[in-house]
């Protein structure tokens, strides 16, 4: 087992395909021979370098074997204080929307009629041309 003590900035150094190292639980993997053979592709071992993979290889659910096997790509230790804080997700604030005004309120208002009324309007015009704008059709007469 390597004994080595790496800091976080030395190994993010290493994140490109030929030379391509991770941080899983405090130590840190040489994992460039196992790009071409990762069953998720080499993209996910990709991403996973530059910060700590801990939360991403648990939340996989790697079998014993896969445990076993990280053994022989171990290189070291990472020094855990020089690890930078996970960000939190903080939501973007709200746009506080300005109050509307009167004039704006009395054109949205009228807008909300309209909408309201032109169907009604239309719905109206159309029953009375069913009922009442049809002349009598004169009778056929019969032979």
């Amino acid at each position: 087992m390597a004994s080595k003590t790496l800091t976080f900035e030395e190994v993010a150094k290493h994140n490109r395909k030929k030379d391509c190292w991770i941080i899983i639980h405090g130590k840190v993997y040489d994992v460039t021979e196992f790009l071409d053979e990762h069953p998720g592709g080499d993209e996910v071992l990709m991403l996973a370098t530059e910060k700590d993979a801990t939360d991403d290889f648990e939340d996989v659910g790697h079998s014993d074997s896969a445990r076993e096997d990280m053994k022989k790509y171990l290189i070291g230790e990472v020094d855990t204080s020089t690890i930078p804080a996970k960000p939190s997700y903080q939501p973007p604030p709200k746009q506080q929307s300005p109050p509307p005004s009167a004039a704006g309120s009395g054109q949205s208002s009228a807008l909300r009629m309209l909408q309201f009324l032109i169907p009604l309007l239309i719905l109206g015009f159309a029953f009375f041309l069913q009922f009442y704008g049809k002349k009598a059709s004169p009778a056929k007469p019969q032979n």
